[in-house]
């Protein structure tokens, strides 16, 4: 499942919870249900909202320890992936 971070403007904090994409907490009360936190002095309905946070970009450069070794003289492995022998 994935993770969101929501805000509390009345009480200035940030929870992370995890929950389907269809979903959405509106209210403390929800957020800290949902995060096993206790809600403190904060009003359970006092709102909340989901941070356009979070969804790592993965590019073609980040992936993997690097390009592939290229085949030296005399050949490649027996497999045909250099160092992979």
């Amino acid at each position: 499942m994935p993770t969101y971070d929501y805000r509390c403007d009345l009480n200035d904090r940030v929870v992370e919870v995890s929950h389907r994409m269809s979903e959405s907490l509106t209210t403390w009360g929800e957020l800290c249900a949902r995060a096993g936190i206790d809600a403190g002095d904060t009003p359970p309905e006092a709102p909340v909202h989901r941070l356009a946070t979070g969804g790592n970009v993965i590019t073609s450069n980040s992936l993997g320890s690097g390009p592939a070794p290229a085949c030296g003289p005399g050949g490649c492995c027996a497999n045909g992936v250099c160092g992979l022998g």
